[in-house]
C-alpha cells in the first residue's frame, strides 16, 4: 500500500513537521484544522467551524473525495460553553457541509495553540 503525504498549501498548509494529509490506500487523515490566518481568527466561534470545516472538506476534495467520505472528526474546543449543548447554528453548518451525512464527531475541550482559536478539527475519510 502507498502512503502519501500532502501539505495542500493553496486550501491550509501543513507545518514543519508534519503533513496536512496523510493517504494510506483509501483511507485520507487530515492533520488538525484551525481558523489562523483566516478572517474568522479572533470572531466567532461559528465563523471558525465554518472555516474549519471548509478546509477539511477542502482538502478531502483535492484528495478525490467528498464530504460525505468523511467518517470521522474529532473536534477539540477550547470552551465547551460554546458547543453544549448544540445548537441551531451549529447544525446549519453542519447541513450545509454534510447534508444529513454526517460522520462520527467527538468533541473535546483542550487547549488549543493560537491566541484566537477556539475550535479544531482533524479528520479521517474513506474515499471510493
Amino acid at each position: 500500500m502507498d502512503i502519501i503525504r500532502h501539505d495542500h498549501p493553496n486550501i491550509y498548509a501543513g507545518g514543519p513537521n508534519y503533513s496536512r494529509s496523510v493517504r494510506a490506500g483509501n483511507l485520507l487523515f487530515v492533520s488538525g484544522c484551525t481558523a489562523n490566518k483566516s478572517p474568522a481568527k479572533g470572531g466567532d466561534p461559528l465563523d471558525q467551524l465554518r472555516v474549519v470545516l471548509g478546509r477539511i472538506t477542502g482538502i478531502v476534495e483535492a484528495e478525490g473525495g467528498k464530504a460525505s467520505d468523511i467518517v470521522k472528526l474529532t473536534t477539540f474546543v477550547a470552551d465547551k460553553k460554546y458547543w453544549f449543548p448544540i445548537k441551531d447554528g451549529q447544525i446549519e453548518i453542519y447541513d450545509e457541509f454534510f447534508s444529513g451525512e454526517n460522520p462520527a464527531n467527538t468533541i473535546v475541550e483542550a487547549g488549543i495553540g493560537g491566541e484566537g482559536l477556539d475550535i479544531e478539527i482533524d479528520a479521517v475519510a474513506v474515499l471510493h
